[in-house]
């Protein structure tokens, strides 16, 4: 039986070449992205230069990090506000919940209903 230690390592070098490859694949694509399409985000219309390029991802459209077609047709270059934002919406569509802001139910409470009564009294209630 091999001991926990040799297992461990095992695992360990596995891991590490399983970050590596995909180190490996997103470097492979993030430069194409950013040689294909301007360095602004997809979403907000932010411009990047040099200097802060490194905020900038690219987005899988389909959400399948290994569909990188030749034509960048899967990717979406984003500011990493809108990626993470994008990555909340479609965890919140793959639960059931509210996909984007515009098929939200409308808002049932009025904050202002009683404003005027409230204004009469002081703001006592």
């Amino acid at each position: 039986m091999p001991s926990k230690s040799i297992d461990n390592a095992r695992l360990d070098r596995i891991v590490a070449d399983a970050r590596r490859a995909a180190e490996q694949r997103e470097l492979g694509y993030r430069e194409r992205a950013l040689k294909m399409y301007p360095w602004v985000c997809g979403r907000c219309a932010r411009e990047f230069t040099r200097a802060n390029l490194q905020e900038l991802t690219v987005h899988h459209r389909n959400h399948n990090h290994d569909d990188n077609p030749s034509d960048g047709s899967n990717w979406e270059l984003l500011c990493v506000y809108c990626h993470d934002n994008e990555h909340a919406r479609h965890i919140d569509h793959v639960r059931g919940g509210v996909l984007a802001v515009e098929d939200a139910p409308p808002a049932t409470g009025n904050p202002f209903a009683d404003l005027k009564a409230m204004l009469e009294r002081g703001g006592k209630r």
